[in-house]
């Protein structure tokens, strides 16, 4: 079903570095312009993304073996669950087991990774949308995963308010730093990022 992709990924994990930080999301996922936030926020990481369109959570094992298991991430940055909101919706007990399944997989596959669980995005006040991030945030607890949660719509551009100026400053936007970021302050750069900021700092 997602061969194109997945022959692409690995061909792509040939030229890669491994240990880096590797995005698994879905179709929303690929617009993220990596290589302009990388070096607008001067991140220091390698980082790689290998989200699928219309993934569901019941491919995601596989998905994982072949395109992003060589790449022997550091940290994986998962942002799953957007197509799976009606099989979420009919048998919420089964999408967490299914997540919980691929949370292990990923655990046996690479011990020493840090995977974090993203919400997914909420502006509009969706009660699935709402319980399924739910779900997220107690298989990342019962999992000891770090838990991530967007689905707010949040301000992003350091224009319009003080505290986004003091963040920008606090992650190298404005001043490179050599740390890495907290995981917290990436997700937001990766997943929260405004197009006209970028186009007005970069």
């Amino acid at each position: 079903m997602f061969e194109n992709e997945t022959k692409k990924y690995q061909a792509l994990n040939k030229l890669a570095e491994q240990n880096g930080i590797v995005i698994f999301g879905e179709a929303e996922d690929l617009e993220i312009p990596l290589c302009e936030l990388k070096q607008a926020f001067e991140l220091n990481s390698n980082l790689y993304n290998r989200s699928i369109p219309d993934i569901s959570i019941n491919a995601a094992s596989e998905i994982y073996d072949t395109c992003i298991a060589p790449l022997d991430p550091e940290t994986i940055l998962l942002h799953i669950g957007a197509a799976d909101l009606e099989f979420f919706k009919e048998n919420t007990s089964d999408f967490i087991q299914k997540y919980l399944e691929l949370i292990q997989h990923i655990k046996l596959a690479n011990k020493k990774c840090n995977i974090v669980i993203i919400s997914l995005k909420n502006y509009k006040e969706d009660t699935t949308i709402f319980e399924l991030n739910k779900c997220l945030k107690y298989i990342a607890e019962s999992e000891q995963c770090e838990y991530i949660d967007i689905s707010a719509k949040r301000v992003w551009n350091p224009q319009q308010t003080k505290d986004v100026v003091s963040f920008v400053y606090s992650t190298g936007f404005v001043r490179p730093l050599k740390k890495r970021r907290p995981t917290y302050d990436l997700v937001k750069i990766l997943f929260c990022y405004e197009p006209s900021c970028i186009a007005q700092y970069s």
